[in-house]
């Protein structure tokens, strides 16, 4: 699994579908990142189209687009993750992050995902890997009760998430070596602010994924910048 991962954060289904024909051939793991305009914002889509779109396409048989070619990881930041990730996943998501902070019941949601999407006692990552992420600010102790529930760890390197384009935090580095000491086989991976400038100090601090969203979609060449990256954690080796 490449270490590279790009993000798209949909502003319409159209942006959607564009988006992912512009990496058709590139790479074969993607980010969707889903904002509910409560938890973070500015909402994306469906929420700022219209909310039950997923749930809709689930009922008229369709799939995410492209969903045969890329393997598709939901971003969730929504306010109630319990309500809204199951027609996600049954849209072809392989992997699902839930932020930490956007819900009480975080155990018991991803207990259900399993239970439901993965059928409980023949979970494999395979058919749905299911991450947590927290933010900048967040207490890494806020962690320790989840991380034997999840297959990973998703650390947020801006301070306002679902804002693709906001600044790298340097502080997301001492996380991620701080956590790293005390849970070294957990993988790990980082999304926002990630540019060529950080994503080698990221992947020596042990970052086994990074999520990169304005630093591809403001280049004037997607696939040559995509390139570059990939050169990048080819250097750190890849990871799984």
């Amino acid at each position: 699994m490449g270490a590279i991962i790009p993000a798209i954060v949909p502003v319409s289904r159209k942006d959607l579908e564009d988006r992912l024909a512009r990496l058709s051939g590139l790479c074969s793991d993607v980010q969707i990142d889903i904002a509910d305009g409560h938890f973070a914002g500015p909402a994306t889509w469906p929420y700022a189209e219209d909310i039950h779109e997923p749930s809709r396409m689930l009922a008229q048989g369709e799939m995410f687009p492209h969903c045969d070619e890329f393997r598709i990881e939901i971003d969730l930041m929504s306010a109630e993750p319990e309500a809204v990730a199951g027609p996600f996943i049954g849209l072809c998501a392989t992997r699902l992050t839930v932020h930490a902070e956007s819900t009480r019941y975080l155990t018991r949601f991803i207990d259900d995902m399993k239970q439901v999407h993965g059928h409980d006692r023949d979970f494999v990552p395979e058919l749905l890997s299911v991450g947590v992420a927290i933010g900048i600010d967040t207490d890494l102790a806020l962690l320790k009760p989840y991380l034997p529930h999840v297959a990973y760890v998703q650390f947020m390197g801006i301070k306002t998430i679902g804002h693709q384009g906001e600044p790298f935090d340097p502080r997301v580095l001492q996380k991620v070596k701080a956590f790293k000491r005390l849970y070294p086989d957990i993988p790990l991976q980082v999304d926002g602010g990630v540019t060529k400038a950080n994503a080698g100090q990221l992947l020596s601090a042990g970052v086994s994924r990074l999520v990169v969203g304005s630093a591809l979609w403001k280049a004037p060449n997607l696939a040559a910048e995509l390139r570059e990256f990939n050169a990048i954690a080819e250097t750190y080796g890849l990871y799984d």
